[in-house]
């Protein structure tokens, strides 16, 4: 009779296990839905402006997932055409769509000419509305770059690089994707992806770049594993100027500058080389931005206490 109570009692817990589970994933549906309309509702607007962007990143990454709805989603990321820029920001200012996330091209991303870019990128279906997104080679050379400039500090986010390997169709063009830039560009795919085989345990057995992938710096290794074992998780200064803690922790966690991306920054090799040189640019190259966007916080702050007073 014990063992029959404790076999109802686990049943019961099982149901509930799985109760919950179902709600989650219902709710991750739901939210992913609603990202989707969304992403519609932005694409109307600027359609009527006759501007069509391309959706990077985020919704992009997660169609590569075997569930893409459990991969969270944040900004709209849009690569406009550089040329009209200013009018698309001027346009979304109107608008008010404070979800998007626009980029003068590719920006740092990549150095494939917009023509060459758009030409060879494709429509999709989003719910009852076309939209246009990357090519898959040049959008895996956008994930594994965009990785890396954030200094290989988020782990999650390498499931992104893991799952557009993994997942690529029978016609995926390497050479496409690591013979159209420069050889230092290519050497970042490689260890990036060769960063997804090493922790995420991708397999490239099939790939061009088995062997070269298999072959991570030294250093890229050790900052990955002190990132993601930190305690200290990465926050933008400006947002933490009310904390002085917290500031001056992530103030400290600056000093010396990430090896990875100041690497990409500045352009640089991933070889053996030590990394001061880059990490010592890459101070200089980001002082002037990050000074920018403190003393505009600084500014707002002062700005709200003085409206609050009147």
């Amino acid at each position: 009779m014990k063992e029959a109570n404790g076999n109802l009692l686990q049943n019961n817990q099982a149901e509930e296990v799985r109760a919950v589970n179902g709600s989650a994933e219902m709710y991750h549906l739901l939210m992913f839905r609603v990202y989707e309309k969304n992403i519609q509702g932005v694409w109307k607007h600027f359609k009527e402006y006759r501007i069509e962007p391309i959706l990077i990143k985020g919704y992009s990454a997660a169609l590569n997932y075997p569930e893409p709805h459990l991969r969270p989603l944040g900004d709209i990321d849009l690569a406009v055409n550089p040329k009209h820029f200013a009018r698309v920001l001027e346009v979304n200012k109107r608008l008010k769509m404070g979800e998007v996330d626009l980029h003068k091209g590719l920006r740092h991303l990549d150095t494939l000419s917009w023509s060459d870019i758009f030409e060879n990128s494709k429509l999709i279906r989003c719910g009852q509305t076309n939209i246009r997104i990357l090519r898959p080679e040049d959008h895996l050379r956008v994930l594994c770059v965009h990785w890396l400039n954030d200094g290989g500090i988020n782990k999650e986010k390498l499931w992104d690089i893991y799952y557009a390997v993994k997942n690529r169709g029978e016609n995926f063009d390497w050479e496409r994707c690591l013979e159209t830039v420069s050889r230092r560009r290519r050497k970042w795919v490689i260890c990036a992806i060769g960063a997804a085989h090493k922790y995420l345990a991708l397999e490239i057995a099939d790939t061009p770049l088995a062997e070269e992938a298999k072959q991570l710096p030294a250093w890229m290794i050790q900052t990955i594993e002190k990132e993601w074992n930190s305690p200290v998780k990465f926050k933008y200064l400006h947002i933490c100027l009310r904390d002085r803690k917290e500031f001056l922790k992530q103030l400290g966690k600056r000093i010396p500058p990430n090896p990875i991306q100041a690497t990409i920054e500045m352009e640089g090799e991933f070889d053996n080389r030590p990394r001061i040189f880059y990490q010592t640019g890459g101070i200089f190259l980001k002082l002037k931005p990050s000074l920018k966007r403190v003393t505009k916080s600084i500014i707002g702050d002062w700005r709200e206490k003085r409206t609050a007073n009147e």
